[in-house]
């Protein structure tokens, strides 16, 4: 690049405060090391293992070779938008019109429209900590504020009714929940969201993102329930995302989904026209698969799920300096590294932070884990256990020498 190409180049204000995610940062070195024939686990990524089903497969064929790779409508093809409709009233007994669904590629783009459509500079978002990496920064690039609110871990991640009323302002636009949670696994029963469910009631100018992406990931018979379906008199306030991704090992072919008002659809399918417009066509197809075809398997990889939770809480737990919780759902712990802070690695460097430690499990055992300050949280940090058991083994053996080599 010329002198004059670099002077003219200038990063906009709203995304100066923001980099690219701390996840992706930490998987791309990774990646690096591995190519360099080191033997790296990635224990980073939020993917599942497993292969989507086949039937989706063959349905996304089958669109094809009908020809079904035009454009689609903005918000999502019909087909789609019934098929999410059912889903809504089967799982959720929501009732949402078509005109009050909306198909993005991927639950990350309909965050980006729905506070791209609503969020006025200074308005404040509340965002329960640890939090998905993305929340605070599109927050921050549509021009609000994020108030974070630190959970601990002693109630299991999970925020309280206090704890909202007093982050509540005149300026909150919106309350962002995850559950079962990214990073923490942490849910809510229909009980433990009554007192949050309450608070909103008494605000009325504040509205409810409930992000409900590892719906079927939960363990123990958890009862999944969202939002809206335990307080019906919220459900003009809030907007129920989903999607494809996690529950169908669906990652790559990017299929968000949500349920809100008209006027909500309608305001985030504006920003939508402007950027992507509609979704993969074939993408959607497989999506149609997914929702209206066989569910039994979904319990099947949950159990799968479950026992390599099981496996690795328990390794954790007999490392001296962690304590790992036990996760309600998703596939992710997220563990206290209090314990290690202060010690020095064997070249003589002082541990003093969670990111301090990720490096340094990354250099001295080959290990990736993500540090809880990448997810607002410390001093923790999270693991993903959606990989192969005798993997997770040798990778709690190596984090347990790490541990160990510590002075």
């Amino acid at each position: 690049m010329d002198g004059s190409a670099t002077k003219a180049f200038k990063t906009a204000e709203r995304i100066s405060r923001i980099d690219v995610s701390p996840i992706a940062q930490i998987s791309a070195r990774a990646r690096a090391m591995k190519q360099e024939g080191k033997p790296v686990i990635v224990l980073g990524a939020g993917e599942p293992d497993f292969d989507t089903p086949d039937h989706i497969k063959h349905a996304a064929w089958g669109a094809m070779q009908r020809g079904e790779t035009k454009y689609t409508a903005t918000e999502g093809t019909l087909e789609l938008r019934k098929a999410i409709r059912d889903k809504f009233q089967r799982e959720n007994q929501l009732d949402y019109a078509l005109d009050e669904i909306i198909v993005s590629t991927g639950a990350k783009q309909i965050l980006f429209n729905a506070l791209t459509a609503t969020v006025d500079p200074g308005d404040e978002v509340i965002i329960p900590t640890p939090y998905w990496v993305t929340y605070s920064d599109i927050v921050v690039m549509c021009g609000g504020k994020p108030v974070l609110v630190p959970c601990a871990a002693e109630n299991g991640f999970r925020m309280t009714s206090q704890q909202l009323e007093a982050a509540i302002t005149p300026k909150t636009r919106w309350l962002m929940l995850n559950a079962p949670s990214n990073p923490s696994g942490a849910s809510y029963s229909a009980e433990q969201y009554r007192p949050l469910l309450d608070v909103l009631l008494r605000h009325p100018h504040v509205m409810l993102i409930a992000d409900d992406m590892y719906e079927h990931i939960v363990y123990d018979g958890f009862q999944f329930v969202t939002p809206a379906q335990v307080e019906p008199r919220l459900k003009e306030r809030t907007l129920t995302v989903n999607g494809v991704s996690k529950a169908y090992a669906m990652t790559g072919w990017r299929i968000g989904y949500a349920g809100g008002t008209k006027a909500l659809i309608k305001a985030m399918s504006v920003v939508q026209s402007q950027s992507t417009s509609g979704a993969c066509s074939v993408s959607q197809a497989a999506a149609v698969a997914a929702l209206n075809g066989p569910q039994d398997f979904l319990k099947d990889r949950a159990a799968s799920f479950q026992r390599r939770r099981d496996l690795v809480v328990s390794g954790l737990n007999e490392i001296e300096g962690i304590d790992c919780r036990v996760p309600d759902g998703a596939f992710y712990t997220f563990s206290s590294c209090a314990g290690l802070l202060g010690k020095k690695t064997p070249d003589g460097k002082v541990i003093e932070t969670d990111t301090d430690l990720c490096a340094y499990f990354l250099d001295h055992a080959n290990v990736a884990v993500v540090p809880g300050a990448a997810f607002g949280l410390s001093p923790f940090f999270r693991i993903s256990y959606a990989t192969s058991e005798p993997e997770l083994v040798e990778a709690l053996q190596r984090l347990a020498k790490a541990c160990a080599d510590l002075k």
